[in-house]
């Protein structure tokens, strides 16, 4: 398992609450300006799309999180 494949595990919140998410990658995609990630967290299951420029560098946020 690749470091962009880790998976961390789950961190329960209270209905209405905030917490730390915990993104599982759900697929990548190779483009020229790096790779795109389709990602959601496993606890409340919202999703983001992140852009990892360089293999050596963590991805950032593309977008908003959204959904449930």
């Amino acid at each position: 398992m690749t470091a962009i494949e880790t998976r961390h595990a789950p961190r329960a919140s209270a209905p209405g609450t905030q917490h730390e998410h915990s993104w599982a990658t759900e697929s990548r995609h190779p483009t020229s300006a790096g790779h795109v990630l389709y990602v959601r967290c496993t606890a409340c299951g919202i999703h983001r799309v992140d852009l990892q420029a360089h293999r050596d560098t963590p991805p950032a946020a593309l977008s908003r999180a959204v959904g449930a």
